[in-house]
């Protein structure tokens, strides 16, 4: 007989949580406030000013530096499974105050990352949006 667990945490990243509103995204690249931990640099909005679902998130990566799309794609790849599997912290936070929030992640190094270094520089990205954001 198999026992399922008491609690199951979904770790998700659905349509309603990516950044997709070019209207926000331009907003968001206007007036947003910004901060790096290399290789990522963040651009986020908060409170009402970020429309739609309570935490949105969008990925990027420099066509200039990384000229193949499959070495673009799997630099977003590994950043938007870093972000999904680190968001519920800053979520959970966000809903307890019932603010929202837009952001914007670029990569800005120059070599193709790998996956526990991104995700070690996620959750210091995502940790320092929750100090920020109180």
């Amino acid at each position: 007989m198999l026992l399922k667990p008491a609690i199951s945490t979904r770790h998700t990243l659905g349509k309603d949580k990516r950044l997709k509103s070019r209207k926000l995204i331009g907003y968001l690249f206007e007036k947003g406030k910004t901060f790096s931990a290399y290789p990522l640099r963040v651009i986020y909005i908060s409170n009402q000013e970020a429309g739609g679902a309570t935490l949105q998130a969008g990925f990027t990566v420099s066509g200039k530096k990384f000229k193949r799309a499959v070495d673009r794609n799997r630099i977003k790849r590994l950043m938007r499974e870093a972000y999904r599997l680190q968001q519920h912290s800053l979520l959970d936070r966000l809903e307890k105050t019932g603010n929202r929030m837009a952001l914007f992640f670029i990569y800005t190094g120059k070599e193709m990352p790998d996956q526990p270094l991104v995700h070690e520089k996620m959750g210091v990205t995502l940790e320092a949006i929750a100090k920020k954001t109180g």
